[in-house]
């Protein structure tokens, strides 16, 4: 942990360099054991979806300099992967590029743990390696269930916090226990963070598409943290 945070702090700051986007989304997305292969299906094919909505795709037209998105996939405590490198995106054929990545991303883990701590650390380091600097640098964590392995998520989200970073969540709910507290206490963090809810992976796409208007309102996006 201690490595982690020496590592993070060195790539973390941007100095007085200008911004060149709006925001940097790190889409980091839970595909433990409790996923099954139609519940991953419905995250994949839903979060490209949400994407070539008409309304997300106006709202990235509007963003100064449009937006970094990445996309994430997490497991156990050894299981975080970028399975899509940072895309900029600022007009309809950027966003729609994106969202055929999106639907043609593979699964890379099955049958791990759950460990969302080690999940932010990476995405933490993904999103401080941007290549260019936003405005608000966003990590976005979806998932179904509670820690069951792996760091202490609360501590982890308040160090990532307090350098200048959101976490959001998609928590999907349906299991035992509701995972919404956890979310709600241990993983959002930062200025204008929040959780977004779907009531199980049915309403996935539906939460993943409201969820991104609250992202990418350029209200939101000209607040510094």
């Amino acid at each position: 942990m201690r490595l982690f945070w020496a590592a993070f702090s060195a790539v973390c700051f941007f100095g007085g360099q200008a911004t060149a986007c709006a925001v940097s989304l790190v889409l980091a997305m839970d595909v433990s054991r409790s996923v099954d292969p139609s519940e991953y299906r419905l995250i994949q094919h839903g979060t490209a979806e949400a994407f070539r909505h008409p309304e997300v795709i106006e709202l990235l037209g509007w963003l100064k300099d449009g937006a970094l998105v990445t996309v994430v996939q997490w497991s156990g405590p050894d299981q975080q992967r970028q399975m899509i490198p940072w895309r900029h995106v600022s007009d309809r054929k950027s966003v729609l590029a994106l969202a055929d990545e999106i639907d043609a991303t593979a699964r890379y883990y099955r049958f791990g743990l759950t460990s969302p701590g080690e999940a932010l650390v990476f995405s933490a380091t993904i999103s401080a390696s941007a290549p260019i600097k936003c405005d608000r640098q966003v990590i976005d964590i979806s998932g179904d269930g509670v820690r069951n392995i792996g760091m202490q998520v609360a501590i982890v989200s308040d160090e990532i916090g307090a350098r200048g970073m959101i976490i959001n969540g998609l928590v999907v709910r349906g299991d035992t226990p509701d995972p919404l507290d956890f979310y709600q206490r241990q993983i959002k963090r930062g200025p204008l963070g929040f959780v977004q809810i779907s009531d199980g992976y049915e309403d996935f796409p539906r939460a993943m598409f409201l969820k991104l208007l609250r992202e990418l309102s350029p209200t939101l996006s000209s607040l510094q943290p």
